[in-house]
């Protein structure tokens, strides 16, 4: 299996991704970009400053300069690229995977992503081809370049807490114990208490995956023994952050795309909103209370990010926790919700799970996996269960059922994973009742239980 993926690059260490790989793979993005400087950075894992060191050879071997940021989170490096008006960037990391991987996620000047299908695959044809770009005569510069204070000041933009806010968070041994203590040093009104706050590539705790509920369990202990207003779980490269409210419940991270656009729209009435496919039908439909304009995507983060700019969208969110926010280069960035959403409560006399049970309007099952091998075999099977149904294919597949002012209304998406070889399901409906019926249903008709 290719480790050219569709949002980055991702493998395991060394024998799908090596420092001869990423060396070719640093030259490949030097004449696919074609300009420099380029920014470069790294996560805490074992072989990461190998991994660096790798790409930014190949890089320069194409005649392009290197800004070598160093240690930092992925939202750190999206920060240097636009700060630094670099022309592209690179962060060698493996996000939430285990310790075993290593990848890296790649962009272009103001931190525009490149996927798949705007630009990985070519990197790739060239990387791997036996005739493999050479190395130029020219080869280009390195420079060593701190950024982490001026990220911790653009960051701290989003800071507008009016009262203290006691929070306890989760760093899972990854980046977030980098950035996240000095965005709390500029901030006077949390009172914080922390889990995981070493830098570890080895994640001795739990995986750095706030989506999984087994990794929640320390943070849910930390909640309920502080009593912390709400929890913040980071995954591995700090892009991503998940919550759990005073009682120590995990929320849905379309839950906190709802509130905190809430509080964009009152500010910019009419903007777009930009939200993933998975989310719950309540999210549009609070879009549009608050004279916003919603604006569903696919999943991926290409996609959302493009959308947005599209739409001069200043906020959107994505299920899986991506955050992203037009004023930070449209880029995602954990740390930037964390503080949208502890001033909300800051400004609120109401506990986050009121303000979350507001916004929960309809049972859903969450995000289901399952191991599939022929995954375009299982969507069709859906398909062809419910020909009633209506169809829409803007990934994998959704099936919708009514509408919210028609009784007994459901809808279910299906969709090959990016990253893992999963199918991943979502499922809402107007009751529980239904939710869980129908739930037994899909599962019944694919044949293979959830993957736990």
């Amino acid at each position: 299996m290719s480790v050219f993926k569709a949002y980055d690059i991702r493998g395991t260490w060394p024998d799908g991704i090596d420092a001869a790989l990423s060396h070719r793979t640093g030259r490949a993005y030097a004449d696919f970009i074609g300009k420099g400087p380029i920014a470069v950075g790294r996560d805490m894992r074992t072989m990461a400053p190998e991994a660096q060191d790798a790409f930014m050879d190949g890089i320069r071997d194409g005649g392009l300069d290197v800004l070598d940021v160093g240690l930092c989170s992925t939202p750190q490096l999206y920060f240097a690229v636009g700060h630094l008006g670099a022309a592209g960037g690179v962060a060698v990391t493996a996000s939430h995977n285990p310790a075993g991987y290593i990848g890296f996620k790649l962009c272009r000047e103001e931190a525009i992503p490149i996927s798949a299908d705007t630009g990985i695959l070519d990197i790739e044809s060239m990387a791997t081809d036996k005739d493999a770009p050479a190395p130029l005569a020219r080869r280009g510069g390195l420079e060593q370049v701190e950024t982490l204070a001026d990220y911790t000041a653009h960051v701290l933009k989003w800071a507008g807490l009016e009262r203290e806010i006691v929070l306890a968070s989760d760093a899972a041994n990854g980046m977030a114990a980098h950035t996240f203590p000095s965005i709390l040093g500029g901030l006077d009104k949390v009172s914080h208490h922390g889990l995981y706050f070493e830098l570890d590539g080895n994640f001795p705790n739990h995986e750095a995956n706030p989506l999984k509920a087994s990794n929640l369990v320390d943070l849910q202990r930390l909640v309920g023994d502080t009593g912390a207003a709400l929890g913040a779980a980071f995954d591995g490269d700090a892009d991503r952050c998940c919550f759990l409210d005073e009682k120590g419940r995990p929320l849905g991270n379309d839950v906190v795309t709802a509130l905190v656009a809430r509080d964009v729209l009152a500010g910019e009435s009419g903007a777009a909103i930009v939200y993933d496919l998975r989310s719950s039908w309540a999210l549009p439909q609070i879009i549009e209370e608050c004279g916003g304009k919603p604006v569903r995507e696919r999943v991926g983060h290409s996609f959302l990010k493009a959308r947005m700019r599209e739409h001069d969208a200043p906020f959107g969110g994505e299920l899986s926790g991506h955050y992203y926010f037009r004023d930070n280069w449209y880029a995602d960035n954990s740390e930037i919700i964390l503080l949208a959403v502890m001033g909300l409560l800051s400004r609120s006399s109401k506990p986050f799970s009121e303000m979350a049970d507001d916004v929960m309007r309809y049972p859903s099952t969450g995000e289901v996996n399952f191991r599939v091998e022929d995954k375009a075999g299982a969507i069709q099977k859906l398909q062809d269960a419910f020909p009633q149904g209506e169809a829409d294919f803007l990934d994998g597949i959704t099936l919708s059922f009514g509408g919210l002012d028609e009784p007994s209304w459901w809808w279910v998406n299906l969709r090959p994973s990016n990253t893992e070889p999963y199918l991943r399901m979502n499922l809402e409906a107007e009751n529980r009742p239904l939710m869980e019926e129908k739930l037994a249903e899909v599962v019944s008709i694919l044949g293979v239980e959830p993957l736990p």
